[in-house]
């Protein structure tokens, strides 16, 4: 049985310790989109470090349809937060890109999040931060992630729960049930996050901790892309020569 109080709890006195370890006195820095993931971080920054030690960063490309859930999110929380528009950022790296050089589909659909990256760097190195991955162990365990994209960051709070677990500590934490429930759409291609993974967080949470699933083509898929993208969980490997 998941005892969310009981890793709430821990996981807040474990951000304590990190900050006292890897700076002592610096912000949490994270983006923030208005998905259940970074509202969920962002309170736990709150709860372990006050809400005056929390930045985040709202990064539109354009319009973006749901923004007022990333507001819903900062003023709920009383942050202190930026918007930063990466619309010209993606636009003038792929016009800068030589024409006899085809982007692929891929490239194109991990350019954003990587530029959003870069840009809570540059705010969280300004601002005398650390920043906050908000994987969580579901995505991560099927390689749904962008590789120095909203994989990366300085600590993971979440990284070692799922989906089903994550949403609970966040009713636990008081967020609007909009935001803990909100349907995960990727921000990317439009589509939710079961629709492009091909199965439920409900299945792949069940699988991940149990083992059981009832589908075996599900089971397959789930398999494969793990395996797939273990090495996003991985240092990047590194020749040592004898010397």
């Amino acid at each position: 049985m998941f005892d969310a109080l009981k890793i709430k709890n821990e996981c807040v006195e474990w951000i304590r310790n990190f900050f006292e370890e890897n700076g002592k006195g610096c912000n949490a820095v994270l983006g923030i989109s208005g998905g259940k993931d970074s509202s969920i971080a962002a309170a736990l920054c709150v709860e372990a470090l006050g809400k005056d030690r929390v930045i985040g960063v709202l990064m539109p490309q354009g319009e973006q349809h749901d923004i007022d859930m990333a507001y819903l999110l900062v003023n709920h929380l009383g942050i202190k937060h930026f918007e930063v528009n990466i619309k010209d950022a993606v636009d003038g790296l792929l016009g800068s890109i030589p024409d006899n050089l085809e982007i692929s589909v891929q490239a194109r659909t991990n350019l954003p999040p990587r530029i959003r990256m870069s840009t809570v760097y540059a705010v969280s190195q300004s601002l005398n931060g650390r920043v906050v991955n908000t994987c969580n162990l579901s995505e991560d365990w099927v390689g749904y992630s962008t590789r120095y994209g909203d994989a990366a960051g300085d600590f993971s709070p979440m990284a070692n729960l799922t989906v089903t677990e994550v949403k609970e500590i966040g009713r636990l934490l008081g967020l609007p049930d909009v935001l803990v429930d909100k349907v995960p759409i990727d921000g990317l291609c439009g589509k939710t996050d079961e629709e492009n993974l091909g199965f439920t967080y409900a299945e792949l949470d069940r699988y991940i901790r149990t083992g059981e699933i009832d589908d075996p083509a599900k089971k397959e898929l789930i398999d494969r892309k793990h395996k797939a993208n273990l090495f996003k969980l991985q240092l990047m490997p590194t020749f040592r020569p004898e010397i």
